[in-house]
């Protein structure tokens, strides 16, 4: 979600909390180009990837209060052991969180006191990746397992585009 405040540090040794707040539509740039991939993983780890635009696996809404996103894992992937392994604990309640990799670009950002810490707003950002986590800095940003069931035919799977769409999606 956008305009929700997330703390970064608690201050440590200066005392000096460190919060930030992303502001609407502060991810657009790379949100708005479908050319430019963008990768949902585990951990910010490239090496267990769950799904990118490139892919075809992974889309986005850039609205006004909130950036969500739909990731389709594959029948190929849900073979994978740590695709099952993070199934499992986003079903499970144990990872529920999202966490946003990005780069703050030159003037995409403005750090101001916040009381007696600092607090930066980040304007406009390149959206890399995001990524299931444990404990997010932004605790409102949530991940959920879905598993969409069509129509199904008699095998069970449905057809067509709906065969398709039998798939998990976070």
């Amino acid at each position: 979600p956008y305009n929700t405040r997330a703390v970064l540090s608690d201050g440590g040794r200066t005392g000096r909390p460190k919060k930030e707040v992303i502001a609407p539509r502060a991810f657009a740039y790379r949100v708005d180009r479908p050319e430019e991939d963008i990768h949902l993983l585990v951990g910010h780890s490239y090496d267990r990837p769950l799904a990118s635009r490139r892919a075809g696996t992974l889309s986005f809404v850039d609205g006004g209060d909130a950036l969500t996103f739909t990731a389709i894992i594959t029948q190929e992937m849900q073979g994978v052991s740590w695709v099952q392994d993070i199934l499992a604990s986003i079903a499970a309640g144990l990872i529920v969180g999202i966490s946003p990799g990005f780069r703050v670009p030159q003037g995409g950002d403005r750090v101001k006191r916040s009381g007696a810490g600092i607090m930066r707003v980040v304007r406009s950002a390149d959206l890399i990746e995001i990524s299931a986590v444990t404990k997010p800095a932004y605790p409102a940003a949530q991940i959920e397992a879905r598993n969409w069931t069509p129509d199904l035919q008699p095998d069970g799977l449905g057809t067509g585009f709906q065969r398709t769409l039998n798939r998990w999606r976070a």
